[in-house]
């Protein structure tokens, strides 16, 4: 426990001296007239107002606006209103995608910056860090994918979803064995084996997990 709590320690300071850095540099602080709102705890409940004005089908699918012309106009709105929505995070990135761009069309800040916001906002967010750690990998700046999901990790704590998750993105970083160690722990935790251990297997990377030695058995080697 200690070491777990050293670790998260040192993540957070670390998180906190990267936030201000990038603050500094132009990704804004993240106070709003309305919000910010934590996408996993007020989805349903305050964002309803934002999604419905901003954040609707057409915009998600990048097709219009809905308070204006162009999508960006709302996905930058929604992303200032709740900086780590998932779903708005995910249109951002595509939407810079087509733009060949790493500032969106429209929006007010890089797609670095969004995700430095989120995770300003929230550190324990593992989704975002996934996220932005698929995006990281795309631009192949793999090392810093990296750094989001070992962060991710130290979060996941006991959820076997997220550390399943994780291990799906670790599989697109070709990072065989934290893929294997998250598969192991999500498993563990009593989550399926599934698509992850699947690929896994395609890849010739699966190994059963090491199993402790039973008290008999330790009894037993130990006895002269």
């Amino acid at each position: 426990m200690k070491h777990f709590t050293a670790a998260a320690l040192a993540l957070c300071l670390m998180t906190a001296q990267f936030a201000h850095a990038q603050n500094v540099s132009g990704c804004g602080a993240l106070e709003n007239h309305y919000g910010p709102y934590d996408y996993r705890k007020e989805k349903g409940r305050r964002l309803n107002i934002v999604e419905g004005a901003h954040f609707t089908p057409a915009v998600e699918a990048l097709i219009r606006g809905s308070s204006g012309a162009f999508a960006g106009d709302d996905l930058n709105y929604t992303l200032l209103t709740s900086p780590n929505h998932h779903r708005a995070l995910l249109a951002m990135v595509r939407l810079a995608d087509r733009a060949k761009s790493s500032k969106p069309p429209h929006m007010q800040y890089t797609v670095d910056c969004f995700f430095d916001r989120a995770v300003r906002f929230q550190p324990d967010d593992t989704v975002v860090r996934a996220l932005y750690g698929r995006y990281l990998n795309r631009q192949g700046r793999t090392a810093e994918a990296m750094q989001q999901l070992k962060a991710a990790v130290i979060f996941a704590k006991d959820n076997p979803l997220s550390h399943y998750n994780l291990g799906l993105v670790f599989m697109e970083l070709k990072a065989y064995d934290e893929a294997l160690a998250q598969a192991h722990t999500a498993i563990a935790l009593g989550m399926p084996p599934g698509a992850l251990v699947d690929q896994l297997k395609a890849q010739r990377r699966w190994q059963e997990a090491a199993r402790a030695p039973s008290a008999a058995a330790s009894a037993a080697s130990a006895a002269p």
